[in-house]
């Protein structure tokens, strides 16, 4: 009887965590507006699918983000994996975006 031929480790790939973000932004804000396109192009090039993010506006929902001890937009807070993070700006320092996402280039 021959022995089972195993699955190799590269083709048994560990389950990535999905990276949990919330930004807060005011709506129409040229910050605010250059924050989202650059959150995407880092989602969409390094986190594809493995990503929830929850877009806030400070107008609609100025309590919430007080709450939240939010006082300047935009703002990004990576609620998960641990450690926790937070990103104010526009989002434009691609290595300190990373850095606070936990991706390593």
């Amino acid at each position: 009887m021959r022995p089972k031929k195993s699955k190799s480790r590269a083709s048994s790939r560990a389950v990535t965590a999905v990276v949990v973000m919330r930004l807060y932004i005011a709506d129409g804000a040229p910050n605010s507006v250059k924050a989202v396109a650059n959150l995407e192009a880092i989602c969409k090039e390094y986190l594809k699918d493995g990503f929830e993010l929850e877009i806030v506006d400070v107008l609609d929902f100025p309590r919430r983000a007080l709450a939240d001890g939010v006082l300047v937009t935009p703002h990004l807070a990576k609620l998960s994996p641990s450690p926790a993070a937070m990103v104010v700006g526009n989002l434009s320092d691609r290595r300190s975006l990373l850095g606070a996402l936990g991706i390593h280039e």
